[in-house]
Protein backbone atom coordinates (compact mmCIF):
# COMPACT_ATOMS: atom_id res chain seq x y z
CA UNK A 1 0.00 0.00 0.00
CA UNK A 2 2.95 2.53 0.51
CA UNK A 3 4.36 1.64 -2.64
CA UNK A 4 1.05 2.58 -4.01
CA UNK A 5 0.87 5.78 -2.42
CA UNK A 6 4.30 6.93 -3.22
CA UNK A 7 3.80 6.42 -6.68
CA UNK A 8 0.38 8.08 -6.66
CA UNK A 9 2.47 10.95 -4.98
CA UNK A 10 5.32 11.47 -7.81
CA UNK A 11 2.52 12.28 -10.43
CA UNK A 12 3.68 13.19 -13.98
CA UNK A 13 7.19 11.76 -13.37
CA UNK A 14 5.86 8.22 -13.41
CA UNK A 15 5.81 8.97 -17.13
CA UNK A 16 9.74 9.80 -16.75
CA UNK A 17 10.30 6.40 -15.17
CA UNK A 18 8.05 4.72 -17.55
CA UNK A 19 9.74 6.27 -20.19
CA UNK A 20 13.26 5.49 -18.73
CA UNK A 21 12.05 1.33 -18.18
CA UNK A 22 11.14 1.64 -21.92
CA UNK A 23 14.11 2.81 -23.14
CA UNK A 24 16.01 0.76 -20.95
CA UNK A 25 14.18 -2.59 -22.58
CA UNK A 26 14.74 -1.13 -26.11
CA UNK A 27 18.38 -1.76 -25.36
CA UNK A 28 17.66 -5.03 -24.32
CA UNK A 29 15.25 -6.28 -26.83
CA UNK A 30 16.32 -6.63 -30.40
CA UNK A 31 14.33 -4.29 -32.55
CA UNK A 32 12.84 -0.74 -32.36
CA UNK A 33 9.87 -1.44 -30.74
CA UNK A 34 9.83 0.28 -27.28
CA UNK A 35 11.66 3.00 -27.93
CA UNK A 36 8.05 5.07 -29.67
CA UNK A 37 5.78 3.89 -26.13
CA UNK A 38 9.14 5.99 -24.60
CA UNK A 39 8.72 8.82 -26.53
CA UNK A 40 5.08 8.67 -25.95
CA UNK A 41 5.81 8.63 -22.09
CA UNK A 42 8.17 11.69 -22.01
CA UNK A 43 5.89 13.39 -23.79
CA UNK A 44 2.81 13.11 -21.70
CA UNK A 45 5.34 13.06 -18.94
CA UNK A 46 6.22 16.95 -19.94
CA UNK A 47 2.41 17.43 -20.68
CA UNK A 48 1.88 16.42 -17.15
CA UNK A 49 4.37 18.55 -15.25
CA UNK A 50 3.51 21.72 -17.70
CA UNK A 51 -0.41 21.48 -17.39
CA UNK A 52 -2.76 19.38 -14.68
CA UNK A 53 -3.87 17.06 -16.43
CA UNK A 54 -5.85 14.20 -14.62
CA UNK A 55 -4.45 11.13 -14.53
CA UNK A 56 -7.08 9.57 -16.88
CA UNK A 57 -6.68 11.82 -19.60
CA UNK A 58 -3.18 11.43 -19.70
CA UNK A 59 -3.29 7.54 -19.88
CA UNK A 60 -5.91 8.31 -23.03
CA UNK A 61 -2.93 10.56 -24.14
CA UNK A 62 -0.37 8.50 -23.77
CA UNK A 63 -2.49 6.02 -25.91
CA UNK A 64 -3.29 8.40 -28.67
CA UNK A 65 0.71 9.36 -28.62
CA UNK A 66 2.13 5.58 -28.46
CA UNK A 67 -0.22 4.74 -31.63
CA UNK A 68 0.79 7.74 -33.91
CA UNK A 69 4.43 7.62 -33.34
CA UNK A 70 3.87 3.64 -34.19
CA UNK A 71 1.86 4.13 -37.02
CA UNK A 72 4.12 7.20 -38.41
CA UNK A 73 7.32 5.57 -38.03
CA UNK A 74 6.20 2.51 -39.58
CA UNK A 75 4.68 4.67 -42.74
CA UNK A 76 7.69 7.06 -43.47
CA UNK A 77 10.78 5.00 -41.44
CA UNK A 78 10.14 2.34 -43.04
CA UNK A 79 13.55 0.48 -44.12
CA UNK A 80 12.28 -0.31 -47.11
CA UNK A 81 11.41 3.23 -48.24
CA UNK A 82 15.06 4.28 -47.82
CA UNK A 83 17.02 4.88 -50.55
CA UNK A 84 20.62 3.38 -50.67
CA UNK A 85 23.06 4.31 -52.62
CA UNK A 86 24.01 1.15 -53.08
CA UNK A 87 21.19 -0.82 -53.60
CA UNK A 88 22.90 -4.42 -55.01
CA UNK A 89 25.13 -4.46 -51.87
CA UNK A 90 24.11 -7.79 -50.36
CA UNK A 91 22.81 -8.90 -53.55
CA UNK A 92 26.59 -10.14 -54.61
CA UNK A 93 25.90 -12.00 -57.81
CA UNK A 94 23.87 -9.02 -59.01
CA UNK A 95 27.20 -6.76 -58.87
CA UNK A 96 28.58 -8.52 -61.76
CA UNK A 97 25.83 -8.02 -63.81
CA UNK A 98 27.37 -6.90 -67.40
CA UNK A 99 30.68 -7.72 -66.83
CA UNK A 100 32.85 -9.88 -69.08
CA UNK A 101 34.77 -12.88 -67.71
CA UNK A 102 36.44 -16.11 -68.45
CA UNK A 103 34.84 -19.72 -68.37
CA UNK A 104 37.11 -21.66 -66.03
CA UNK A 105 34.32 -24.55 -66.81
CA UNK A 106 33.10 -25.59 -69.88
CA UNK A 107 29.68 -24.90 -69.85
CA UNK A 108 27.86 -27.73 -71.53
CA UNK A 109 24.31 -28.58 -71.76
CA UNK A 110 23.85 -25.25 -69.97
CA UNK A 111 25.53 -25.71 -67.35
CA UNK A 112 29.08 -24.37 -66.13
CA UNK A 113 31.72 -22.58 -64.11
CA UNK A 114 32.93 -19.20 -64.80
CA UNK A 115 35.82 -16.95 -62.65
CA UNK A 116 35.20 -13.90 -61.55
CA UNK A 117 37.88 -12.17 -60.09
CA UNK A 118 39.64 -15.02 -57.73
CA UNK A 119 36.44 -16.22 -57.15
CA UNK A 120 34.56 -19.58 -59.12
CA UNK A 121 30.77 -19.29 -59.93
CA UNK A 122 28.57 -21.37 -61.19
CA UNK A 123 26.91 -20.28 -64.34
CA UNK A 124 23.90 -21.04 -66.88
CA UNK A 125 23.83 -20.36 -70.38
CA UNK A 126 24.51 -21.20 -74.17
CA UNK A 127 27.51 -23.56 -74.46
CA UNK A 128 30.64 -22.52 -74.15
CA UNK A 129 34.47 -23.82 -74.05
CA UNK A 130 36.56 -23.70 -71.38
CA UNK A 131 38.60 -19.70 -71.58
CA UNK A 132 35.83 -18.44 -74.12
CA UNK A 133 34.37 -15.26 -72.97
CA UNK A 134 31.32 -14.72 -71.52
CA UNK A 135 28.58 -11.37 -70.49
CA UNK A 136 27.30 -11.55 -67.01
CA UNK A 137 23.50 -10.89 -67.90
CA UNK A 138 21.78 -11.69 -64.96
CA UNK A 139 21.29 -13.82 -61.84
CA UNK A 140 19.35 -16.86 -60.55
CA UNK A 141 20.54 -16.68 -56.96
CA UNK A 142 24.15 -17.75 -56.70
CA UNK A 143 24.38 -18.80 -60.45
CA UNK A 144 25.07 -15.98 -63.04
CA UNK A 145 23.40 -16.36 -66.25
CA UNK A 146 25.78 -16.18 -69.46
CA UNK A 147 25.74 -15.39 -73.28
CA UNK A 148 28.40 -15.13 -75.53
CA UNK A 149 30.45 -11.49 -75.06
CA UNK A 150 30.08 -11.63 -79.11
CA UNK A 151 26.56 -10.87 -78.90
Amino acid sequence: MRLIDYAWNLGAWNWFILAVALFVLETIVPGVHFIWFGAAAVIVGMAGITFDIAWEWQLIAFAIISCVTVFFVRRYASPDMAASDEPDLNLRASQYVGRLVTVEEAISGGRGKVRVGDTIWAAEGLDAPQGTRVKITGTDGTVLLVENAAS
